[in-house]
């Protein structure tokens, strides 16, 4: 109340000259003050153009708390029976008879308005409208002219100006609000963050993540928390079988978010409405599917399953050393015995119901994701098939001493062996390797991995210091490498 307050009092200070009735300001009660001011416009030929922002806010902030008692008062305080919201839409609502031409408003998600509707049933969403797709991002060419101005600015190639383009695209492009195939959209946040600090310094930003996106962050870690969240978070990494459902919620109430069942659809909408999903075509049986927009959003999701893999302050710290050290040396081996070490201690036996290839991948991608130093594709399309995990070296960041990767993942399982965990922990590295199904799928990686590097150099020519994995995991126990220097 005493915002919305605040707000008159900025209005009578803009506008008292065009008033000839003198608003009265309430000190606590905003309803009253808003109804004088509409007294004021009924002397004038003036109506209202009403802006409320991040309308959902309060209720996100419930949804975050969870079941705490005091945070579900609060929110039943504002929505229920004559509850200050409920009672502040009811008056916007009474005010578009005569005072107010227009209304718009702004938030993340759908969620207030289904528990408040009784009060304010005027409202027409338009969340998935073309005609808005783009009215919070950038399209390419847009960002294409801001790099042009400032080559110009700062003396830059052509070559330069397009990986800035390709490095924005990957990291920041990638969201669609509709569901009609319109072109991509950057997010805005991001896109004017690296703009900004390109022209102030005529370089990169070192960090490609702006911080004013840590709340996203939260938005996932709360999702992963939720009863089958944790799936759900992993599953969204998935790109060869991406999330679907049928259709996206467009309603519900907070109420429900805290009390109901947290079904697929459910939580996919919610990942939606937070801006950590977006839509991505069509399934060939009529599903939405739902991807990850870019690599900063993938990036919030791998810390996720980063901390649940390695919980300790120990463990992280051994982790960073160990990643350092191989991003300028190439020694895949002590990397794959600090993941035998610690990740595979997280896991149980009900874990392998769901290990496969695409778990194996993430692990490693969460390890190794690093946003100030390479560019990381995850299923990327080379030489007619996908390569698993490549990290090129930002252009920026290959002065320095560090090397490019491609990473090829296998899995076989204790039954494939025919072994136990046991008998597999205390087999040498070399036994492993001879075993036929490890030495079968170490062959099929590095087949496909000569083919990949060659598209690779075609790509990037001499700059590239690459070196190419083949990784197959046995169980949760082991990892067995072929790494080389092709």
């Amino acid at each position: 109340m005493n915002f919305n307050n605040g707000c008159i009092e900025q209005f009578i200070a803009h506008y008292d000259g065009l008033l000839d009735y003198r608003i009265q300001q309430h000190p606590i009660d905003a309803l009253r003050s808003l109804q004088s001011v509409f007294a004021a416009l009924e002397r004038t030929p003036y109506k209202l153009y009403l802006l409320i922002d991040e309308y959902d806010n309060f209720a996100n902030e419930v949804m975050m708390a969870g079941q705490s008692a005091a945070s579900r008062e609060r929110y039943e305080a504002l929505i229920q029976g004559e509850g200050a919201l409920k009672a502040i839409f009811k008056a916007v609502k009474t005010g578009t008879k005569i005072h107010i031409d227009r209304i718009f408003m702004t938030g993340v998600s759908p969620v207030v308005m289904s528990d408040i509707s009784s009060g304010f049933n005027i409202a027409k969403n338009i969340y998935l409208s073309p005609k808005f797709h783009d009215l919070c991002g950038f399209f390419e060419p847009e960002i294409q002219a801001a790099l042009n101005h400032i080559a110009k600015e700062c003396g830059f190639s052509e070559q330069q100006v397009f990986e800035a383009l390709k490095l924005m695209r990957t990291f920041y492009n990638g969201y669609r609000f509709c569901y009609e195939k319109k072109a991509l959209i950057y997010n805005s946040t991001l896109a004017l963050y690296f703009l900004k600090h390109f022209q102030e310094n005529c370089q990169y930003p070192r960090q490609i993540l702006d911080d004013n996106l840590a709340m996203d962050r939260a938005k996932i870690v709360y999702i992963s928390k939720l009863p089958e969240g944790e799936p759900l978070i992993s599953q969204a990494l998935n790109e060869q079988e991406p999330l679907a459902i049928a259709e996206l919620a467009s309603r519900f109430g907070v109420n429900e978010i805290l009390t109901a069942t947290k079904d697929t659809p459910f939580l996919a909408s919610l990942l939606y409405y937070f801006g950590v999903l977006t839509l991505g075509g069509n399934t060939l049986g009529g599903k939405l599917i739902f991807r990850i927009p870019n690599l900063v959003v993938r990036k919030l999701y791998l810390e996720r399953i980063q901390e649940k893999l390695l919980p300790e302050f120990v463990a992280k710290n051994e982790a960073t050393r160990v990643v350092e050290q191989f991003y300028k040396t190439g020694q895949i081996q002590p990397l794959c015995q600090f993941r035998e070490q610690t990740y595979f201690r997280v896991f149980d036996n009900r874990d392998y119901r769901w290990t496969n290839e695409l778990t194996i991948k993430t692990a490693f991608l969460a390890l190794l994701f690093s946003d100030t130093f390479y560019i990381m594709d995850s299923e990327a399309s080379l030489d007619r098939g996908y390569a698993d995990l490549i990290m090129i070296v930002r252009p920026d960041m290959r002065q320095y001493q560090l090397l490019d990767f491609l990473f090829e993942f296998k899995y076989v399982s204790l039954k494939q062996v025919g072994l136990t965990k046991e008998q597999v922990k205390a087999m040498s590295f070399e036994e492993l390797k001879a075993l036929e199904p490890i030495a079968e799928k170490l062959a099929e990686s590095k087949t496909q991995l000569e083919g990949y590097r060659k598209t690779l150099l075609a790509t990037y020519g001499d700059t590239l210091r690459l070196r190419t994995y083949g990784v197959v995991s046995v169980g949760y126990e082991r990892l067995v490498n072929d790494g080389n220097d092709l």
